[in-house]
């Protein structure tokens, strides 16, 4: 899954997808650390509070946890239902 520039969805929105997708798909599993925000950054060629944000929607969401001075990490008991996985209400 890539960053779609001209997509009409936010690029956090698009961040946080492609993130949700690693956790759906098993790549990224319970407590195991997320890409921190420098390696978004690098990764994706967003701005550092593009991948700020697409990391407080994961939290938000219940995807992930973060821990003061640790990171962040992929939440012990993912959400049931997550807005973003089926079809969205932008």
């Amino acid at each position: 899954m890539e960053i779609d520039r001209f997509d009409p969805t936010p690029i956090y929105k698009q961040v946080a997808r492609v993130i949700r997708a690693k956790i759906e798909s098993g790549e990224l599993r319970p407590r195991d650390p997320i890409p921190s925000e420098s390696k978004m950054v690098a990764d994706y060629g967003v701005a550092r509070d593009t991948a700020r944000q697409a990391v407080a929607l994961l939290r938000s969401e219940g995807w992930v946890i973060t821990l003061p001075q640790r990171g962040t990490f992929v939440a012990e008991q993912p959400p049931v239902s997550a807005p973003e996985s089926g079809e969205s209400a932008d």
